[in-house]
């Protein structure tokens, strides 16, 4: 008796997977002919979604536009044919770069221009960005009103290039180029959150489509009784409605005959 229970509970464990793994079994044709059959359906979504994005990012979200303003960093007895005034200019940016961006600056800023902002607040919309292999150093604002960017950033190249040269005793930075008041809108991008959009919706729809035709189990066809019931179709009763609207077209068929 304990040696046949034993040897139903083996056979019962090496069965359970096989059951589970044909439970989950899924037929990627199957998957590929329903995303097919509504792919109309799934462009149309991703469409929608698309426009939908666009449209709140020009109506809803707030534009940022961004100034820059270039200072060329000098050390106190450059010539411009030293190879070490050179060096030593390219290794004062990054000091002169922490120090654009030190609270005595940003706050001498806030309060010249009567800013309604915390240093903080103005520090994370301040970016400085040094090209390579050059002793340039661009400050770049970013707000929401364009002439404001520009009058940010202007403000801060003047006060920090004398506040370097009081604090580090050099000749002051020279402001080579001042901000422009921007035309066009850096962030965020409408042409970017549609395409963004578009696909989140594609994606979407297909992954409901997917889900569908995956849980669907539902026998419609003679491969289906086939491949769920595992069984062979024998004979196959037409719908009444097919039959009806067969018969009215022979009918009508004899009728013009007739005629």
């Amino acid at each position: 008796m304990l040696d046949d229970m034993n040897n139903n509970l083996d056979t019962i464990r090496v069965q359970g997977p096989d059951v589970n793994d044909d439970e989950v079994e899924i037929d990627l044709l199957e998957v590929f002919y329903a995303l097919k059959k509504k792919i109309l359906l799934i462009l149309v979504v991703a469409l929608a979604g698309g426009c939908i994005a666009a449209a709140c990012t020009q109506f809803l979200m707030t534009p940022i536009y961004s100034s820059t303003s270039s200072i060329l960093v000098l050390s106190k007895e450059t010539t411009l044919t030293s190879l070490a005034d050179l060096q030593l200019g390219a290794s004062l940016t990054s000091d002169y770069t922490v120090l654009i961006k030190s609270t005595p600056v940003l706050e001498q800023v806030i309060s010249n221009l009567d800013l309604d902002m915390k240093v903080e607040e103005l520090k994370e919309n301040v970016t400085i960005n040094n090209p390579s292999d050059t002793r340039i150093l661009e400050i770049t604002v970013d707000n929401p009103d364009s002439a404001m960017a520009k009058t940010i950033v202007d403000e801060i190249a003047n006060v920090s290039s004398a506040y370097i040269g009081d604090k580090m005793e050099v000749i002051p930075p020279k402001i080579i180029e001042v901000g422009k008041i921007a035309t066009q809108r850096t962030s965020p991008s409408v042409a970017k959150n549609a395409v963004i959009g578009f696909l989140i919706g594609f994606l979407a729809c297909a992954a409901i489509v997917v889900v569908y035709a995956v849980m669907d189990d539902t026998i419609k066809t003679e491969e289906d009784i086939e491949k769920y019931l595992g069984v062979s179709v024998l004979a196959k009763v037409p719908d009444r409605k097919d039959y009806v609207n067969m018969k009215n077209r022979k009918q009508k068929n004899k009728k013009k005959k007739h005629h």
